[in-house]
């Protein structure tokens, strides 16, 4: 992109042309790189917020800081073992998705490092399209998690058998659902195993 076109969208606030390369570039550049490192770099470079937590005592003081520093009041959260992170910081929380909703507190399939996208299903967030969660989605994943890239994924899929709709989302945006919200915040507290 020349100069001129760079500074041309930074005073239109029009996204570069080469967000997309840039990504692609910061790929290929750490295409040797151990893949919990390659998916944190992508996935903060794409508009997440990664966390990186040793244990559980260091997700639950990172989970209350973001709800906190959020204004968080009500949460969706289906899953029984987030629930009982959230009665722990007595935060409110509903396992059926409600208006009053201001974030979700869910689990994921897997974490793609070859681009930075979270893979969810039906089992992270049940029969709900991911265009409707709250504008702030909070996902807790374990090292495990993380594949090389979408076949991987797939691959391990098809051998569990059970998963059915399946969706990505990356940084601030979903990559797969045209209708998502582009202004959602995405933070991804990751649990050592």
């Amino acid at each position: 992109m020349s100069l001129f076109k760079r500074i041309v969208s930074k005073l239109t606030n029009q996204p570069e042309e080469d967000d997309k390369q840039s990504l692609e570039k910061l790929g290929d550049s750490l295409k040797n790189a151990d893949l919990d490192y390659k998916f944190a770099q992508l996935f903060t470079h794409s508009g997440g917020f990664f966390n990186y937590c040793a244990d559980e005592a260091e997700a639950l003081q990172t989970l209350n800081q973001i709800l906190k520093i959020e204004g968080v009041n009500s949460v969706f959260c289906c899953d029984k073992d987030l629930q009982n992170f959230l009665n722990v910081v007595k935060t409110a929380h509903t396992p059926q998705l409600e208006a009053g909703n201001d974030a979700a507190f869910i689990t994921c399939e897997y974490l793609i490092a070859y681009d930075g996208r979270i893979m969810l299903s039906h089992n992270n967030i049940l029969h709900y399209h991911s265009s409707r969660l709250p504008s702030k989605i909070i996902i807790m994943a374990n090292v495990s998690q993380i594949v090389n890239n979408l076949n991987d994924a797939m691959g391990k899929i098809k051998r569990t058998g059970n998963i059915k709709n399946l969706t990505s989302i990356s940084g601030n945006h979903s990559k797969l659902d045209t209708a998502a919200n582009n202004n959602t915040k995405l933070f991804l507290l990751l649990l050592e195993d």
